[in-house]
């Protein structure tokens, strides 16, 4: 599979995503930390963090006997400048905020001159 495969699929659970938030709000976690505000079982946890691990979106390191977890955006940035970024330039920005401007005008019938 493919790196950005990888990195889609990983994304694209939302109990992956929710881990990946936990994370950015306080790098550093151990599997019993991630685990508390989880509704889930230990092994369910643990299943999610391998697949964000062998997509890259993760890095562990072990501190005496615990496992510490740590958020690894890089990834993240490198789908978004492949993907989105293009995407989002100017060049299709402006019929963006043209069509939406278009959409959000009332539509008056113009006058007939005599």
């Amino acid at each position: 599979m493919r790196d950005d495969d990888q990195i889609f699929k990983a994304l694209a659970d939302s109990t992956r995503r929710r881990l990946l938030d936990l994370l950015h709000q306080r790098d550093g976690q151990t599997l019993s930390q991630l685990e508390m505000p989880m509704a889930m079982s230990r092994f369910g946890v643990m299943k999610h963090l391998r697949v964000l691990e062998n997509a890259g979106l993760l890095v562990t390191r072990r501190v005496g006997r615990e496992k510490h977890h740590f958020l690894n955006a890089v990834p993240i940035q490198l789908i978004h400048d492949r993907w989105i970024g293009k995407y989002t330039a100017r060049h299709v920005a402006a019929p963006a905020g043209l069509n939406a401007t278009l959409e959000n005008t009332p539509w008056k019938p113009a006058r007939r001159r005599a």
